[in-house]
């Protein structure tokens, strides 16, 4: 399908998508893509990833992953990957391109398709990219060769339009709300939560983004909250204030607080247990990590602004997302109450 061509600010925001591996051991990176059709209520994640693990760990590779999740019906729910050879794997920075395999992903568009396991996949995507990078961390971080891993969105807020086919049921994508992502490092934290949602009821143009992770396992708990809302972006993450945000994660859930100065989001991701799937990650340095994602999460937020003479926290706005959250939980070990994991194929 046809992708719209980038404007000069895109252009900028397509450099952030550029590959970071150069050849060196000790490397992961990983593109992702999530997204909703609505209509009928069912949530993807798609993934392209490259693994360069550490001298006498094993070789290079590259991988496919691709999970669908029906709010609907939760047994129609399935992950399945693929394993490559990293010869497989062709990535050029301008224009911004990843090809695994038979599989493409540019700054503006995602095609792929995979097979195995008793389900069949394919994906035809396009969108027309964002002005701006999300950052994740403060900027510093991207800087430092002491942050084992970064993460950055050249695309948070976009429509897709499309065709998703999954197990002979085709989906049409007619501006349908998702985010692509981009994060590199060599070793994934010691555990996290992790949130997104660009389609709340009767609003559009807002889009929420949210990461609580403990970097190490006796490193500090840090919360980062942002939130695009009636054309002004909200920043919750100074480093300064992290002390006073929280975020408390498990099975099926993750709730956060953060403040500023003027305002303050408390938020809350719920599912069920079968909404979600449990991928396997193993770092350069080999350790496993284990993360329970879905795309068909509720999401509230209520939104507080600073008011009067005695700065007392009024309710600005409240919004929801029932069935369009997407959210994941990280960490060493895996949740035994999600049963579903990806199904190499």
């Amino acid at each position: 399908m046809s992708t719209a061509s980038a404007t000069p600010e895109a252009q900028a925001t397509e450099r952030d998508n550029a590959r970071v591996w150069r050849g060196q051991p000790g490397h992961y990176e990983v593109w992702y893509l999530t997204f909703n059709h609505r209509p009928s209520r069912t949530g993807f994640w798609i993934r392209y990833t490259l693994e360069a693990p550490r001298s006498g760990r094993g070789e290079p590779h590259a991988q496919l992953w691709f999970a669908h999740f029906d709010a609907l019906d939760p047994k129609r729910n399935f992950a399945v990957h693929r394993k490559l050879p990293i010869a497989s794997m062709v990535a050029r920075a301008a224009p911004f391109e990843v090809r695994i395999g038979d599989a493409t992903l540019t700054h503006a568009s995602a095609r792929g398709s995979l097979e195995g396991a008793g389900h069949s996949a394919r994906w035809d995507l396009g969108w027309t990219p964002a002005r701006r990078t999300h950052l994740f961390l403060p900027g510093f971080a991207y800087r430092s060769p002491r942050v084992s891993t970064k993460v950055l969105s050249p695309n948070l807020d976009v429509a897709l339009s499309g065709r998703v086919e999954v197990d002979g049921r085709t989906l049409a994508l007619e501006a349908e709300p998702g985010a692509q992502t981009h994060l590199w490092g060599r070793k994934h934290a010691d555990a996290w939560a992790w949130g997104h949602c660009n389609a709340f009821e009767g609003r559009t143009g807002t889009a929420f983004e949210a990461l609580t992770v403990r970097a190490r396992p006796l490193a500090p708990w840090l919360t980062f909250l942002t939130l695009v809302l009636d054309g002004e972006t909200l920043r919750l993450g100074r480093l300064a204030g992290t002390v006073l945000n929280r975020g408390r994660m498990g099975t099926t859930r993750y709730e956060m607080r953060a403040y500023g100065s003027e305002v303050r989001i408390e938020g809350e991701y719920s599912c069920r247990p079968e909404d979600m799937v449990v991928a396997e990650y193993a770092d350069p340095d080999g350790e496993p990590s284990y993360c329970a994602n879905t795309e068909v999460a509720d999401l509230s937020l209520t939104v507080y602004r600073r008011s009067g003479w005695l700065r007392r926290w009024v309710e600005q706005a409240r919004l929801a997302a029932p069935r369009c959250g997407h959210f994941e939980v990280g960490g060493r070990s895996a949740d035994p109450a999600i049963q579903r994991r990806y199904v190499t194929v």
